[in-house]
Formats: structure tokens, C-alpha cells, sequence
């Protein structure tokens, strides 16, 4: 069964109110009426909205400060503003605040259901496109930037700016730091945010593959082309395209690139004929691409082309004032299954003082491994890696839980452990990148993704 999406109607003029909430409730939402701010906020407290559609003169507190503290409690509530006297000033002003719209009075009850729906679409285009009711039954947001540093808020300050304009953005940092996360957020505070965000992951696609992935392929424009196939490009159109691990991208296929972005066409393998593209393109990379350019392996003008706006994106080390802030977060995220509501002292001490060479995905992994070994309520240090406890790992062997077994029984464990590590140590050299992984280790790229998949080592982990 489907819910229908919760809109609260807020108005100090009740009849207006519940006219309003008549008509979107005949449109098939689920509408609520508030006379006042104050009640409309008591009411969201007790229940989640995914849109508040609210007067802006209202006594006590009026429309603009009902959607400060609307955005205060949940940024991800869609805010539209109702107004009879119509104001430039004040409609920018509104949208500055978090607002997704401005309706100027008089409307219509299709203008009216028209802009929720719109903005509604808004939400769940945010939300990755999951699934509204469970959106708001789990209360997290999937794409949240959880942070207290000054250095990423700059970051995210200048991914806003950047946001206004279609400039292409280049996303420079270590693996694990939420390079995607951030081409995320950037989409969704752009004029584009209703269209699709398309992640590239340059590292996975097989050389001979990125021109008919990118630009697409007519049927039968080479073996196995059984159906003709829209390209990403095409895909992305409208929206962005995110050009995940930069640095991977072939040299060969790299002036190709550079044509589209500069031309807004694409020509499908096979076709004689170019495809019109309107596309955003933000990219990211853990290598120094300027370097890259020097040694001969990155092309000069297509750095400069997709180099307009640079972020770099701090490592977790160098903004310790996030950790807490990140653990809270992954702990609300993953402890409520197991029923887990704290973490002890001395364990969020420890976590604030390691390292985090992984940065972000490494903690978010070691909460979410915490988690699901744990005893509720609470974690303790001991339910984390010896590393983040400033210990050393424990020798197979040597005692403790690997000391049992047969001889045959611990020399399995011990290449198991051999294996395991080596691939990971492999992986994090190669910030995921598995053809170079298997170059190294002389071993097939098949043999080696085996590999992967006997331990359940996911090359992604390794990726910016």
C-alpha cells in the first residue's frame, strides 16, 4: 500500500487553510491545517511532513521565521509561501532561507496542488529517489553533510556559491573524504536539482567501453550491440554528470571528452549523427592531476576545462571537530536496529584521536562494525579495531580466538589472512583501481577480483 505524501497547511485564516488542505487532499495527499506557526510546529514535532505550504503574514510569528525554524529542525522539509502581496525582495529573500518557492496570491487550486507536486519531486530527487515513506519512517537523511569544522564548512559554503552557476567543479581529495557525497549536495543546490545526477565511475569501465558508455551506441555497431543504447550523456541531460576518479580516465578517450563538454554533443557509437546534451560536469580525484599533466597523462586542455571552480576537500584528520559530530551521526544511523543509544567516554575519546587514514568511509565503517557486534545500549571501546584503540592487531596464533584448531585449520586462517590483507593493502595503493592492482600482484585481473570476492572486498571502499 502507498502513503500519500503528508503536507502541513499553515494559515491564521482557517477557512483558507482548510481549503487548501481540502484541495491537495483531492489531489491525494495527506494534508493537516495549522492556524498558527507556533501549532504548525508542535504538529512536526509529533509527526513527520515532507511539505509545509505557509502564509507569510501571520501574527506572532510570521511565514519567513516559521521557515528558519522549519529548516532549523529538518532541512529536508520542502518550504512553499504563500503570500497576497507580492514582494521581488522578499520572494529572493525567502529563497535564500530554504524555500522552494514563492505563490503569489490570488491562485488556483491547480497552480497550488501543481507547486507542491513540484515541489515534492524536488524532495525525493534529493533523496536519491528512494521512496518517500521511508524516507521520512527511518528520519535520516541518506545524503546528509554532518559537520562542526570551519574547514569543511568553507567547503560546503563554496560548493553552495558554486551551485548558482553551471561551472564545471573539480573535487580534489583522499579517499573516503565524500567527494560524491559533495557532487551530490551541489546538484541538489543548483537549478538542476529536479533533473538526474549521473555518477561515472571512471576506474570500473573497461577502456575499450568508455566511448559506447559515455556517448552511447546505435544497434549492431559492434558484436553484442543487439539493442541501440542511450549513452550517459544522454542520461545526465539536463542534470550532472559526475565524473568520479578522474585520474583513471584513458588517455585515448580523454580529446573525445573534451569535444562533448566543449560542443554539448555527443555522437553515439555506429551513428552518424550528433545528440545535443545539456550537462553539468563536476569531477573528482585523490591524484594530483597537475602532476599527472606534467608526466604526460592527463591531458593540459582538458584539465583546464573541467579545473574552473577547485575544492579541495579536507582529510578527516585535519577536521577533528567532525568526528563526534560524524560518530553521533552513524550511531543514530546504525544503533537502532541494535537497539544502541550511547557510545562510553572512553571510546568516543579514542575515536576523536585516531587518525582516520581512511577518513570518513573508515569511520563510518568501524560504527557501523561496532554496531552489529556490540551490546545495547551502549558501545564500548572494545567493540573496535585494535587500531582505533592504539592497539596492535593480534597475531593469528598467538592466542585469543585464533589459537584453536588444527594444523591445517590455522595454516587455512593464516592464507586467508594473507590473502585479505594483501588485496586491501593492494587496493588502498591503488585507491581502488583494480587493473593496477592485479599488474602489481602478476595475476590475472579475473583472478584477482576473485579474490576480492571470496573476502568480500568491495574495490569502492577504496575510491574518493
Amino acid at each position: 500500500m502507498t502513503i500519500a505524501p503528508r503536507v502541513l497547511v499553515v494559515d491564521d485564516e482557517r477557512d483558507l487553510a482548510e481549503l487548501n488542505a481540502f484541495f491537495l487532499q483531492r489531489a491525494g495527499y495527506t494534508a493537516k491545517v495549522a492556524t498558527s506557526a507556533e501549532d504548525a510546529l508542535s504538529l512536526m514535532a509529533q509527526e513527520p511532513f515532507a511539505v509545509v505550504v505557509s502564509d507569510v503574514r501571520m501574527p506572532r510569528m510570521n511565514g519567513m521565521e516559521l521557515l528558519t525554524a522549519v529548516k532549523r529542525s529538518d532541512p529536508d522539509v520542502e518550504v512553499l509561501l504563500l503570500t497576497g502581496h507580492p514582494d521581488l525582495q522578499a520572494a529572493v529573500a525567502s529563497i535564500k532561507l530554504g524555500a522552494f518557492d514563492y505563490l503569489a496570491k490570488p491562485y488556483d487550486e491547480k497552480a497550488l496542488v501543481e507547486r507542491v507536486a513540484k515541489a515534492l519531486a524536488h524532495r525525493q530527487v534529493k533523496d536519491g529517489n528512494e521512496g518517500l515513506r521511508e524516507r521520512l519512517r527511518s528520519g535520516l537523511a541518506g545524503r546528509q553533510l554532518v559537520h562542526r569544522s570551519s574547514a569543511f564548512g568553507d567547503v560546503v559554503a563554496m560548493l553552495e556559491r558554486a551551485a548558482r552557476t553551471d561551472a564545471s567543479v573539480l573535487l580534489l581529495g583522499e579517499s573516503g573524504t565524500g567527494k560524491e557525497l559533495l557532487a551530490h549536495h551541489l546538484h541538489d543546490s543548483s537549478a538542476r536539482a529536479d533533473k538526474p545526477f549521473v555518477p561515472v565511475d571512471c576506474a570500473s569501465i573497461p577502456t575499450e567501453l568508455f566511448e559506447s558508455e559515455l556517448f552511447g551506441h546505435q544497434k549492431g555497431a559492434f558484436t553484442g550491440a543487439t539493442n541501440s543504447k542511450p549513452g550517459l550523456f544522454q542520461v545526465a541531460d539536463g542534470g550532472t554528470l559526475f565524473l568520479d576518479e578522474l585520474g583513471e580516465l584513458p588517455l585515448a578517450f580523454q580529446p573525445k571528452l573534451l569535444r562533448a563538454i566543449q560542443e554539448r554533443s555527443v555522437r553515439p557509437v555506429g551513428s552518424n549523427e550528433q545528440c545535443l546534451v545539456d550537462v553539468r560536469i563536476v569531477a573528482a580525484t585523490n591524484r594530483n592531476l597537475q602532476k599527472e599533466v606534467e608526466e604526460g597523462r592527463f591531458r593540459a586542455d582538458l584539465f583546464y576545462r573541467l579545473d574552473v571552480v577547485r575544492i579541495a576537500v579536507p582529510p578527516l584528520r585535519d577536521r577533528r571537530e567532525d568526528v563526534e559530530a560524524l560518530v553521533r551521526h552513524f550511531l543514530q544511523r546504525f544503533g537502532a536496529p541494535a537497539r544502541i543509544e550511547r557510545i562510553a567516554p572512553d571510546a568516543m575519546a579514542a575515536l576523536r584521536g585516531y587518525t582516520w587514514p581512511g577518513n570518513v568511509r573508515q569511520l563510518r565503517n568501524a560504527i557501523e562494525r561496532a554496531c552489529a557486534l556490540g551490546h545495547a545500549p551502549e558501545l564500548q571501546l572494545g567493540d573496535f579495531p585494535p587500531e582505533v584503540r592504539g592497539e596492535e592487531p593480534a597475531v593469528l596464533g598467538a592466542g585469543g580466538d585464533g589459537s584453536g584448531g588444527t594444523f591445517q585449520e590455522m595454516k587455512a586462517r593464516a592464507i586467508a589472512e594473507l590473502e585479505s590483507s594483501y588485496v586491501e593493502a593492494l587496493l588502498k595503493k591503488h585507491q581502488g583501481n583494480v587493473t593496477h592492482c592485479s599488474e602489481e600482484a602478476g595475476m590475472a585481473r579475473s583472478a584477482f577480483q576473485k579474490l576480492m570476492t571470496k573476502y568480500g572486498i568491495r574495490s569502492a571502499d577504496f575510491r574518493g
